[in-house]
């Protein structure tokens, strides 16, 4: 029977949809106190006085200091502050960039520039996630309401943490968030409860957690309310694997035992073998659903297995978008909910308007999670050949001052540490949420297809994989599960590579017809130029194996990375995934595109 909200619950969501009406109303102003507090908090650190030298902050006007602030200390990247947290992982306890110790590390997935960063993780990260998941939860529920009591089937994964030279524990940021109180208290605040045991997300191995996920979000399958992960990726990923191993699970449910598939982690089995119990005729109604799903080819199975699940809830935006089709494919008709815009270094936005669709969420800014500035951003003369990079900047403007339609790249200056620290994250403006804007993700700033004049983004990458597959589809019996490209510039005309993971048949003259659409669909001009003149040669279509993109996430896994922090790069010249890459290639064609 269905149990409805205590009015205890319905109180925390009405206060803390209060709150942040408030805040939005007079963003500007709370951005400035929080710059305030910030720097109140650090005053004195070596970082800062570096720039600031011995002014004393504490004393002065909130909007003189804001002035003050951002014109003596200078933009930064993540490599300027690299020095000071390679100090503080050494095991310096000097007050560096932070008066508060650092005994966290949180590690960035390295997916996006191909190398993993150290970015510190403190209390105040913890509890901002808190809030802006208990926020975003208070959002949703307005629109999809949840029994309280009711289960969550998450897709949700700790990597494993080591130890630096100076002590400090190193993690991903989703490892240090589900090891802390914050994590069980955003659950007692919910009312809704994570289906898997602290074992099964901390297990270590993605294939054995997964595996268990599965189970028991079956198990407790008509208590689901929602299903969630991080990335779409990481759903996408698990129910792949729910296609090649739902015999097992049927077996695992009937009998009341666990496969043999979770052998090497004994706290993992004893936790799940503790909650199961054989229930033969729950294991015969999953039977029967699954062979009428493997004749629909999946289509629906979220909502024929999970029947009183509301909504799917996860990152859809940016380098998960080309997950997006898939992921509408098992949901039928289910709603998907995107979740909400952060990064390692910090939390931005939450989506305040879950009943809108992926592709038209907007994100929130909420004010008092860190100092936000925005570098407005102006596409380049496309005739200008010269320009390193795509966009011309201009000089950044506080919150108070975007403008609606305006595209820019966000700077930060977090309460762990960072200082006007460029995100390298190109958003617009769509809006306004009260005072605090509503920002449209773009993508990433750093170009990832260049080898002459060309300039090319993961999104413009993504718009040409679309073009390609949808050729794919309607001409052969096939589907693309996953695809990265690589300048190659080894050999003179330099050219693109793409390479496709399939799944299904297809006749190599369609995918001929696939390689020659991906290269006729690039727009940008310098590379349209290029290939008319073969300063850049026919881009080549590599087919790769079935797995082959699994192989990659083991790489990154043993690297350690986390499952539910893992993309895959849309552009590699990582030395061991081209390697991966390369030595799985089944098959080769070249563009006739500019013949």
């Amino acid at each position: 029977m269905e149990t409805k909200n205590t009015n205890g619950s319905r109180s925390y969501e009405h206060d803390i949809i209060g709150w942040f009406e408030d805040i939005s109303e007079k963003a500007g102003q709370v951005q400035t106190e929080t710059l305030r507090r910030i720097l109140d908090l650090n005053w004195g650190v070596e970082y800062l006085k570096k720039w600031l030298g011995d002014i004393d902050v504490r004393d002065m006007d909130a909007s003189a200091l804001e002035s003050l602030y951002t014109s003596l200390v200078p933009l930064a990247s993540h490599a300027d502050l690299e020095p000071f947290i390679n100090r503080i992982a050494d095991g310096d306890t000097a007050p560096l960039l932070t008066q508060q110790p650092i005994t966290l590390l949180s590690l960035s997935s390295g997916t996006t520039e191909g190398r993993q960063k150290y970015v510190p993780f403190t209390d105040h990260s913890a509890r901002t996630t808190l809030q802006i998941f208990s926020l975003a939860a208070a959002y949703r529920s307005r629109v999809y309401p949840i029994r309280e009591g009711g289960r969550i089937l998450e897709f949700i994964y700790s990597s494993k943490q080591f130890k630096t030279k100076g002590g400090l524990t190193v993690g991903t940021a989703t490892t240090h968030y589900y090891a802390s109180e914050e994590f069980k208290i955003k659950q007692e605040k919910t009312k809704c409860f994570t289906c898997s045991p602290p074992e099964v997300i901390s297990g270590g191995d993605y294939k054995q957690s997964t595996y268990c996920h599965l189970l028991l979000g079956l198990y407790f399958g008509d208590q689901v309310e929602f299903i969630t992960s991080t990335f779409a990726y990481s759903i996408v990923q698990a129910f792949r694997a729910f296609e090649d191993v739902w015999r097992e699970i049927c077996d695992d449910i009937k009998q009341g035992t666990l496969s043999e598939r979770v052998l090497t982690l004994p706290k993992m089995r004893k936790a799940v073998l503790a909650i199961i119990s054989p229930n033969p005729s729950l294991a015969s109604r999953i039977e029967e659903s699954c062979k009428e799903l493997e004749t629909l080819n999946w289509l629906g199975l979220i909502t024929k297995l999970w029947p009183n699940a509301k909504y799917v809830y996860s990152i859809m935006t940016g380098s998960m978008q080309p997950y997006f089709k898939k992921l509408r494919h098992y949901a039928g008709g289910l709603a998907l909910v995107s979740a909400d815009y952060g990064s390692t270094e910090s939390w931005i936005g939450a989506n305040v308007d879950p009943y809108l669709p992926p592709e038209d969420v907007t994100f929130a800014v909420i004010p008092t999670f860190s100092y936000f500035e925005f570098m407005p951003l102006y596409r380049e003369n496309q005739d200008c050949s010269s320009a390193i990079d795509d966009f011309i900047e201009d000089e950044p403007v506080p919150l108070s001052k975007v403008k609606v339609g305006q595209e820019y790249e966000i700077v930060l200056t977090t309460f762990t540490g960072l200082y006007r620290c460029r995100l390298g994250d190109v958003v617009e403006v769509a809006g306004f949420h009260k005072g605090t804007p509503k920002l449209n993700f773009i993508c990433r700033r750093k170009l990832i297809l260049t080898i002459n004049i060309d300039k090319n983004t993961e999104k413009d990458l993504q718009l040409v994989v679309e073009k390609g597959s949808q050729v794919l589809t309607s001409k052969g019996r096939a589907e693309l599960v996953d695809f990265t490209s690589h300048a190659e510039v080894e050999k003179q005309p330099g050219h693109y590579i793409i390479y496709w993971e399939i799944k299904g048949e297809v006749e190599e003259g369609i995918l001929g017809e696939c390689c020659k659409e991906m290269d006729a669909s690039f727009a940008d001009h310098g590379y349209v130029v290029s290939r008319r003149t073969n300063s850049i040669g026919p881009l080549e279509l590599r087919v790769v194996k079935i797995g082959t993109f699994k192989k990659i996430l083991d790489y990154f896994i043993g690297n350690g990375s986390a499952l539910s922090q893992f993309k895959t790069p849309r552009c590699t010249s990582n030395q061991g995934i081209l390697k991966i890459l390369n030595g799985s290639t089944i098959t080769r064609f070249f563009s006739t595109a500019y013949c």
